[in-house]
């Protein structure tokens, strides 16, 4: 079973908002990318939000777009045993340092989960700060309930923006 690790946080010091996913997808690690796959739902449920098309710019011009908009983003697994992209698949997984992190964003406001995995895996880690924690619904493909039903949890970012 293939060791997966996660990429570095993208995250300025004045974000408001932290996004954590668990640990990216085959198709996110071959490219090197957050949210890589196409039918991935994250940058879809982001546009609104950060108010840029996000899917139509340059993947360095989407993080530049939720730095500007004062989102950071992350994983909570730094590395785990996995087999496919599947969060169901993760063994042996180790948390990345959130603590270390939050610890960089004084004007950090909440810390929204994308999936129920991120949530059971991150929660006890940032449970001592004094921040919103968000359960959203998972961006992923393999959650299936489309994303209009999931945009009204998404939308509830921009309570933590202004």
């Amino acid at each position: 079973m293939t060791v997966k690790a996660s990429f570095p946080p993208v995250a300025r010091p004045d974000a408001r908002v932290l996004i954590l996913g668990s640990l990216p997808g085959d198709r996110s690690l071959a490219q090197q990318r957050y949210y890589a796959h196409p039918q991935n739902q994250f940058w879809h449920l982001l546009a609104p939000i950060v108010g840029h098309d996000l899917p139509a710019l340059s993947y360095d011009d989407r993080l530049a777009a939720l730095i500007a908009a004062r989102i950071a983003l992350w994983d909570v697994v730094a590395t785990a045993r996995r087999v496919g992209s599947s969060d169901a698949a993760i063994r042996d997984a180790a948390a990345n340092d959130l603590p270390a992190l939050l610890d960089r964003l004084p004007d950090l406001r909440a810390v929204a989960f994308n999936g129920g995995s991120a949530l059971a895996i991150g929660r006890a880690l940032v449970a001592d700060r004094s921040v919103a924690i968000l359960a959203l619904p998972s961006s992923s493909p393999l959650h299936t309930i489309g994303r209009a039903a999931k945009q009204p949890a998404w939308n509830a970012i921009a309570d933590h923006l202004a």
